[in-house]
């Protein structure tokens, strides 16, 4: 395959595809999943099983212009408190319909900006977690850390109530790109951050880098992840920059003329994985790389990879229970949405309600379909054969869904002894390839994707 011709021949760098954390894709969730629905979902977790966890805090001392997540500005620490008031409310009503014996696997704090709690609020949202549910004796916990909204005493607290994985934004350490994305940072202040969490025991690392961002070039990208390998992380995730500012209106301040082509976007990841690559991570799925001994490297050699909404992970768990404003969890029956408003979130936990506003209980073909297009994701294969024989399906079904995609992305593909793979030089178009097993997306685009 002639790189750059052939993937833009393909559609590469006109298409609009989902990054697919979630089968279906959340904007495809809708009414129907209520807090009574997802009350039975909770009720029917095994007694003993262990779970995932995640928490969402949404509020930001600045906002940066570059992020399209759920978040919101404070000055001030009173509505912050109140929101932990109201998670731990929410976490009670949770307790009262969690089977007995249940404890976490994976906890992780995302947001907006975690480190944004005082230190008080830190311990009380931990100690309400684990009257909910314990961390099990090998859970991981981890927690996204802004350096520029971390101190001593935070990260005490956090590494008093068990903190073990810590994930670092960094974005890009270039001045002019930081300038023009709103997230002033400098390396010293990352550089502490890190120096300050190993010192207190806290030894894995993850970095979140970005590229496709304004005024980015291979000079830059190649300065900037040279920066970042001083810091050793453990794992990186290479985000590219979506730009939607028709769904984040502070993206409007990006701009516009100063991104990159996509086929500069391209450059810049190859540029930035080589590095990584060189420096003895292992490429992961289609933005990760991590140390071989890392727990994703592991689980990528054993097959156990999953993938969920932070991107790659070594969580098998079946549960994944989100609480707080706009955070979405994952049952064997469906998806479910907590209400994305912060004052609504607020009003109905405060009403003794699960503050569910919207979700999409599993039907049809949908866990099949999502079982290819995560294989295809994490592995770049999917044993059809084998998949349809643990869904108890034909396997000539799941061929007969295969069909016609040689046509529409020749040379990308290959079918043999029952399992789709994608060639290595295609796999760029990975998520295009998991798009043509989507049957709400395929749809939309006027397709017919019916086994």
């Amino acid at each position: 395959m002639n790189d750059i011709v052939q993937l833009r021949k393909l559609g590469l760098f006109d298409a609009r595809v989902p990054r697919y954390t979630s089968y279906p894709t959340a904007p495809h969730f809708a009414g129907g999943v209520t807090s009574q629905t997802v009350i039975g979902w909770i009720r029917a977790i095994p007694e003993g099983a262990r779970i995932s966890l995640y928490v969402h805090v949404p509020f930001c001392r600045r906002l940066c212009w570059f992020c399209a997540c759920r978040t919101q500005g404070t000055t001030s620490a009173s509505p912050v408190e109140a929101y932990v008031e109201t998670v731990t409310k929410e976490l009670r009503l949770l307790a009262d319909v969690l089977p007995e014996g249940v404890e976490i696997g994976h906890l992780h704090w995302g947001g907006g900006t975690p480190t944004l709690l005082e230190p008080d609020m830190i311990r009380r949202l931990a100690q309400a977690i684990f009257a909910t549910a314990p961390l099990a004796a090998d859970a991981q916990f981890s927690v996204e850390i802004d350096p520029n909204e971390i101190d001593d005493a935070r990260m005490d607290a956090l590494a008093e109530v068990g903190l073990n994985r810590a994930s670092i934004g960094v974005q890009d350490f270039d001045p002019l790109i930081q300038e023009v994305i709103g997230r002033p940072q400098t390396y010293e202040v990352t550089k502490a951050a890190v120096d300050g969490l190993r010192a207190r025991g806290i030894a894995s690392l993850n970095v979140d880098l970005l590229y496709g961002l304004p005024h980015q070039t291979v000079t830059r990208m190649r300065r900037s992840v040279e920066q970042v390998l001083t810091l050793d992380p453990d794992r990186i995730a290479l985000f590219g920059y979506a730009h939607v500012p028709w769904m984040a209106r502070r993206q409007n301040l990006i701009p516009v003329e100063a991104l990159p082509s996509p086929e500069d976007r391209l450059h810049l990841f190859e540029t930035a994985r080589d590095m990584f690559v060189a420096s003895g991570h292992q490429e992961i799925g289609i933005d990760h790389f991590a140390k071989p001994g890392d727990g994703l490297s592991i689980a990528h050699r054993d097959g156990t990879m999953r993938r969920n909404f932070q991107g790659y992970t070594e969580d098998t768990s079946e549960v994944l229970i989100g609480v707080g404003a706009s955070s979405i969890s994952r049952y064997p029956q469906g998806y479910a949405q907590n209400d994305p408003a912060t004052s609504k979130y607020q009003m109905a936990v405060r009403s003794g309600v699960l503050p569910i506003s919207r979700g999409h209980a599993f039907g049809g073909d949908d866990t099949l379909r999502g079982r290819i297009i995560e294989a295809l994701l994490c592995d770049f294969r999917a044993d059809l054969t084998a998949i349809a024989t643990r869904f108890g399906v034909a396997p000539a079904s799941l061929f007969a869904m295969a069909e016609g995609l040689d046509q529409a992305m020749p040379g990308a593909t290959s079918l043999t002894g029952g399992v789709l793979a994608i060639r290595d030089d295609a796999r760029p178009l990975a998520r295009m390839v998991a798009r043509y097993f989507d049957a709400y997306e395929m749809n939309e685009a006027g397709h017919s994707q019916a086994v």
